[in-house]
């Protein structure tokens, strides 16, 4: 053996055949993937939830607020909406009618009325 590495003294090459079959890599490597699966599924499913919760919310006090009579709201996530990609409020109109009422963004809070309404006509 050589001084040049002292670390390797007794060591002995083996035969050159992996350690572990192919079989066994695919299996772990399907383990990990459905573990990490379920580790970040949950908190994306959580996270969509409470956003969704919190712009259907934030949408009904908007349209309570800048809509006169009886309407309902729908909080609905658009890519390509009047304010980007986020969560959109819209009014439903008795005849189908929906009107959009405010832009809420990716992340809905709660909704920052001005002090006086604004009538549309």
């Amino acid at each position: 053996m050589s001084d040049e590495h002292p670390e390797l003294n007794g060591y002995e090459p083996g035969d050159g055949k992996p350690l572990r079959s192919k079989r066994t890599l695919t299996m772990m490597r399907v383990v990990v993937v459905l573990a990490l699966v379920g580790l970040i599924l949950p908190g994306i499913v959580t996270t969509w939830s409470v956003a969704a919760s919190s712009a259907q919310s934030a949408c009904a006090v908007w349209v309570e607020y800048s809509v006169a009579g009886d309407s309902g709201a729908d909080a609905r996530f658009e890519v390509f909406g009047p304010g980007g990609m986020g969560w959109e409020c819209y009014s439903d109109g008795e005849f189908g009618g929906d009107r959009h009422i405010v832009s809420l963004g990716l992340i809905p809070g709660p909704p920052t009325l001005p002090l006086v309404p604004t009538q549309s006509s």
